[in-house]
């Protein structure tokens, strides 16, 4: 579990932390936690979205980033909430 990994990190300490989570997620799964949404398109194979805690939308991450079908997803998609 991976909550918030690279929040408080530079840009260049993120990609390494990244691109470890990449390769760890061949073998493992591996739940994270962002509100990053350019992390979650790099890293997500799948996507849980919550708002306010309840699930909106879970969808594989092509599918979740390209159509999603929730309004509210696709205002958070579109930075128009968060």
């Amino acid at each position: 579990l991976c909550d918030e990994s690279t929040a408080s990190l530079d840009p260049i300490s993120a990609r390494g932390i990244e691109g470890l989570l990449c390769a760890l997620k061949d073998k493992y799964t591996v739940v994270l936690v962002t509100h990053d949404i350019d992390q979650a398109r790099r890293l997500a194979d799948h996507v849980i979205f919550m708002w306010l805690g309840e699930v909106v939308e879970s969808a594989p991450a092509g599918q979740f980033f390209g159509q999603p079908k929730e309004e509210l997803t696709q205002a958070y998609l579109a930075r128009e909430i968060g």
